[in-house]
């Protein structure tokens, strides 16, 4: 049975205009190469990508603040860009996409803007290749970024911590985040990375995909249902987290809560054309609909609305309000 209503979704998605959100974490840009294939390469078994057209798209963090934005959010946007063509790409594709203010980023000279490039044919992903910096930024870096997080932690009504192990999320950004946003009352939703768990204890919650979940928990694969909810019980208590959403892909979610039974969330997808960005539509929904006073058993079925409506698209996407309230009252997507 559904834990959302027809009754509560309007309200809570109308609540999503104007609210205030502060997502943290790696910026990106997603480049896109669009061809199609018709013929293997005389000099290697690989397949010939005739380009028809690029497009660049915000990812990562970015990704999750045009998420909100598309859902009515005023977003405020902190991480870190490389003082390069490609940040000042990713800038401009950031101003064109709603309510984002990217004041908050920090430009750095030692560091390369990450890009993601995936090649495109025929709907599929054929290869994707990375340029990027990895690793923690030099403490005056650091110490700029917090200071502009700071500036902003009066007006949020909720955190997005979009971790993509670049180095943005650190220990030294969660020890002065976690009591500043504990002290206003913000929660705090993370989008984790495996080799970075031990960070996000007493977090509001976090959004892992499956192998995530595991990793994060020892485990390596799963032999039932039962290990599944072995496994988020288990990152509950050691995290000390209020809740856990844990994505399935085709499988749709499991949402655990301190002191509750677990609870599946099947797909709302019909088609899957690209799961690109998806677990931003997650988490950035999720952020929204807790901030917007619903419960977490209720803003884990909107997220998975969400998700519905965005793998059904091609590359890097967002949901608008409008799509999300069609979904709902068609119960669908």
């Amino acid at each position: 049975m559904p834990f959302l209503t027809l009754g509560q979704a309007p309200a809570i998605i109308d609540r999503f205009s104007g609210l205030k959100a502060l997502v943290v974490g790696d910026l990106m840009l997603d480049h896109f190469i669009w061809g199609s294939v018709s013929r293997i390469s005389p000099e290697a078994p690989v397949p010939v990508v005739e380009v028809t057209r690029d497009s660049e798209m915000p990812g990562g963090a970015g990704n999750v603040a045009a998420n909100m934005a598309s859902l009515g959010a005023d977003v405020f946007l902190a991480g870190l860009l490389g003082d390069d063509e490609a940040g000042d790409r990713l800038l401009a594709r950031l101003s064109g996409l709603g309510t984002i203010r990217t004041d908050h980023t920090v430009r750095a000279q030692e560091r390369t803007t990450s890009v993601k490039t995936r090649i495109i044919a025929q709907h599929q992903q054929m290869v994707r290749f990375d340029r990027e910096s990895k690793g923690e930024p030099h403490p005056d870096i650091q110490k700029q970024l917090w200071q502009r997080i700071e500036a902003v932690l009066p007006e949020a009504k909720c955190i997005v911590v979009s971790d993509y192990a670049k180095g943005v999320v650190s220990a030294r950004l969660f020890q002065k985040l976690l009591p500043a946003a504990k002290k206003r009352g913000i929660p705090v939703i993370v989008d984790p990375k495996i080799e970075n768990f031990g960070l996000y204890r007493n977090v509001t919650c976090i959004t892992p995909n499956q192998n995530e979940a595991l990793g994060g928990a020892g485990r390596h694969h799963l032999k039932s249902e039962e290990d599944l909810l072995d496994v988020g019980r288990k990152l509950i208590k050691k995290l000390n987290l209020k809740s856990l959403l844990i994505t399935r892909g085709e499988r749709g979610m499991t949402l655990f809560e301190r002191a509750k039974t677990p609870v599946h969330i099947p797909t709302r997808a019909r088609e899957v054309f690209d799961v690109t960005g998806a677990g931003d539509t997650v988490i950035g929904t999720l952020a929204l609909a807790l901030a917007a006073g619903a419960p977490a058993r209720v803003a884990a079925e909107l997220a998975n609305y969400a998700a519905g409506i965005v793998v059904g698209k091609i590359g890097t996407a967002s949901v608008t309000q409008d799509e999300l309230r069609k979904a709902v009252s068609n119960g669908r997507v």
